[in-house]
């Protein structure tokens, strides 16, 4: 049983039972004995779930289900592309967008940056933080309300699933760089709340040089 199949599971309990948000689902123990998955394999995938937002998890209360977000458009196929040509994409294209979001961000979305940081904040483990770098970025995206860009970032974003792009990050993974990611994060994040688009654009373009030189050993 993998992390999908659980995932799966929870999508027909929410889907069968008609839950809204704000219901609450089953515990991780009932999850385990009835999908027949590890506890490990359901923590993964609830912490999955959850970096989309589309669950809830409170400390001592229970796991909800989240807010109704409207369906992102179908990312683009990403086939072959490498690490390298990623990057490359990356690079060029997300420091140009953060001052659209300087501009164009709503209350709530500055609350989904927040929960995102926080997240990657409260998760150390690679595997687990990767959720949470991706859902940061793509509450970035989302804050444009620009249905191509955001088409663009989940692209990007399954790149992440690639088999080689996990082994790089992995590899160069350490405490010293996930502290340099998450004060990243945090600079960009505290830019935009100042509507400061150029501040957040010159941030984002040293937070993808130095994720660029870490995977690849390039100076920045």
């Amino acid at each position: 049983m993998t992390d999908a199949d659980v995932t799966a599971l929870i999508e027909r309990e929410v889907s069968e039972r008609q839950l809204g948000p704000g219901a609450r689902l089953p515990t991780e123990r009932d999850l385990a004995e009835r999908s027949g998955a590890s506890r490990t394999a359901v923590r993964r995938a609830l912490a999955s779930l959850e970096a989309q937002g589309r669950i809830i998890r409170h400390v001592g209360r229970g796991t909800f289900v989240g807010p109704a977000r409207s369906e992102p458009a179908v990312a683009l196929p990403v086939q072959a592309t490498s690490p390298a040509e990623i990057m490359a994409v990356r690079l060029l294209l997300e420091p140009q967008t953060m001052p659209l979001v300087a501009t164009a961000a709503t209350g709530d979305d500055f609350i989904e940056m927040e929960r995102c940081l926080r997240g990657g904040e409260a998760h150390h483990e690679h595997e687990e933080f990767e959720r949470w770098d991706a859902a940061f970025h793509r509450a970035l995206a989302a804050a444009t309300h620009n249905a191509l860009l955001i088409q663009i970032c989940d692209t990007i974003n399954g790149a992440r699933h690639q088999p080689l792009w996990g082994r790089l990050k992995k590899r160069n993974f350490t405490p010293e760089r996930l502290r340099d990611y998450l004060r990243d994060h945090r600079d960009i994040y505290e830019a935009l709340l100042d509507r400061d688009g150029a501040a957040a654009q010159a941030h984002m373009r040293a937070h993808i040089l130095r994720v660029q030189a870490n995977i690849f050993g390039e100076q920045t």
